[in-house]
């Protein structure tokens, strides 16, 4: 008796079967991105307000230093022709299009994302991000400046946070969760290492002779550009030094904002969606991630400023990028037959 031939799939069904991939590769697109544009408002949000405070007690060309130190981290350069006041750099960062941190813009695109995938989010989450994003449309530069700049970008700040907890609190742990959890980590770990960058590199290029080019000030304005002020005091009292500081931020296995936390985030958020999905071809994004996490897990912070911080912190965000692609070549812009092949 002949073993009876598996039924092959006919033309409808392969059909019906890229259309739904199709239909999955989009949520997931959507949640990431959803996920990456309100870490990138809250980042932008969180350093406006920083650099607004931090002009209570400030020189005139301190101020410029801090804002242009500011501008590096968030990969920004604005217009030669626009003055470089706190006024036209806060506006230009939170209305500019152009710009890829432009607050108001980013929260467009979040909300634009989350409606998208209406069917995958929760209410409570559609609703919180819709108030914060009717109150970044609604302002003006002018409106900011007359009703306090530093309330208008900490309510951002809240907002982002809140949208964070409902969606930990209301949406289902699965795999569209880990997207956004990717998403958010991914970003974050980028931030984290461009606003490390914009901060070490010219002190570490400073000569002996030379003032130093950041004072304590500066140090803790870093710190609290990660809402890290509080947490490095408890391990390393308020003495603030450039070393402790760069070991916290780029080396702390258990501060939400270091880089080897969002590296660890990261992995087990695409460990989780491998294991979901099933999909052959996620092996390389998680490695990728792993390998970032082993590079940090291992590391030690007097030998990374000894040698070239630069060149680390810039491998950071270019290993951050080659995890990007292979997350979208996993998951978003796959050919129909590596997923049929499956």
């Amino acid at each position: 008796m002949q073993n009876a031939k598996a039924a092959q799939p006919g033309p409808f069904c392969i059909l019906h079967f890229a259309f739904c991939i199709n239909m999955l590769s989009r949520d997931a697109d959507s949640l990431y991105w959803m996920s990456r544009y309100l870490e990138r408002a809250e980042h932008t949000a969180r350093l406006i307000a920083v650099g607004l405070n931090q002009m209570l007690d400030q020189t005139a060309e301190l101020a410029g230093l801090r804002w242009d130190r500011m501008l590096a981290a968030l990969r920004v350069a604005l217009p030669e022709e626009l003055p470089s006041d706190a006024y036209t750099i806060t506006s230009n960062l939170t209305f500019e299009a152009a710009n890829a941190a432009a607050l108001v813009d980013c929260v467009s695109l979040a909300r634009e994302n989350a409606r998208q995938v209406r069917q995958q989010i929760s209410s409570e989450m559609w609703e919180q991000l819709n108030r914060l994003y009717l109150r970044v449309r609604a302002a003006t530069p002018e409106q900011i400046w007359q009703s306090g700049p530093i309330e208008f970008y900490q309510a951002v700040k809240e907002g982002a946070h809140l949208f964070q907890g409902v969606t930990d609190a209301t949406m289902t742990h699965g795999e569209g969760w880990y997207f956004i959890q990717a998403g958010r980590y991914l970003e974050r770990a980028g931030a984290t290492a461009a606003l490390l960058d914009a901060y070490f590199q010219p002190f570490l290029a400073a000569t002996e002779d030379a003032p130093a080019p950041l004072d304590f000030n500066d140090w803790v304005g870093l710190l609290k550009c990660c809402t890290a002020h509080e947490a490095y005091c408890k391990i390393y009292t308020a003495d603030v030094q450039p070393t402790p500081v760069a070991e916290f931020l780029l080396l702390h296995g258990e501060f939400p904002r270091s880089v080897r936390f969002c590296a660890d985030s990261l992995q087990h958020a695409l460990h989780a969606i491998a294991q979901s999905t099933g999909s052959k071809s996620a092996g390389r994004a998680e490695r990728l991630a792993g390998r970032l996490r082993a590079s940090l897990d291992y590391g030690q912070v007097e030998e990374i400023m000894a040698d070239n911080m630069h060149a680390d912190l810039v491998n950071i965000q270019r290993q951050c990028g080659g995890i990007h692609a292979a997350i979208y070549q996993a998951y978003v812009t796959y050919p129909v037959e590596s997923a049929l092949a499956q």
